[in-house]
């Protein structure tokens, strides 16, 4: 199994975040992480990619836990040689050209860079055009597909997406959507995606309900 989640919990000041998450997906599997806002997906999130530390449960990539109270593998490490994350925030860095942020996050995450992966990316994703573009210069639409074209310089074995269609109109939330299963699909990836858009809800034979911090049968 790619990726285990098991009883996973997070708590703040006494209040409980998440508790008892327990789901898998499989190697080119999909799931859609669907519940209002403020219903625990970020933090679930930021536990599955290593960026936060549950406090009860664990979460496995390849059967090797990577969150869990005792932190047995840095999960840095495994998040760079298997994740490809699309934050809900984008985290373009402002002050570099599209093509630029590509570079960098490729160098971040394998220590060198490979222009004919960022090039493939960039065309992959229609943005061509616009890689000596900086962020702020961007449309909505672009920005985004930038945030997956970046995602995908990695070769993640799974793409992770968070509220990637917030900000979007129906046209662009159809477009990117496709996007991000066109391009798992041609990379044999798997696919999680958290969102409250109920409009993604049609494009996914797994649906994953999460509510107050616990997930529901759907």
């Amino acid at each position: 199994m790619l990726l285990q989640v098991t009883n996973v919990g997070k708590s703040y000041s006494g209040w409980n975040i998440i508790r008892g998450i327990d789901f898998a997906l499989e190697e080119g599997g999909r799931a859609l992480l669907l519940g209002p806002s403020g219903s625990g997906k970020s933090t679930l999130l930021n536990i599955i990619c290593g960026l936060q530390s549950p406090d009860t449960g664990e979460v496995e990539v390849d059967g090797v836990p990577i969150g869990s109270a005792n932190r047995a593998v840095n999960g840095d490490a495994v998040r760079k040689t298997n994740f490809g994350i699309i934050f809900q925030t984008l985290r373009l860095v402002s002050a570099l050209s599209i093509r630029a942020n590509l570079e960098l996050a490729q160098r971040l995450q394998t220590g060198s860079v490979d222009k004919s992966v960022v090039e493939d990316a960039l065309s992959r994703l229609g943005i061509a055009h616009r890689a000596n573009a900086r962020p702020f210069e961007l449309s909505q639409g672009e920005a985004q597909r930038a945030a997956i074209a970046r995602a995908l310089v990695v070769k993640p074995r799974l793409l992770i997406a968070d509220e990637p269609t917030s900000a979007l109109d129906h046209s662009n939330t159809e477009n990117v959507a496709g996007m991000l299963e066109e391009v798992a699909d041609s990379m044999g990836a798997a696919l999680l995606v958290a969102t409250h858009d109920d409009r993604l809800r049609q494009r996914f034979a797994r649906t994953m309900q999460l509510r107050d911090g616990e997930l529901l049968p759907c």
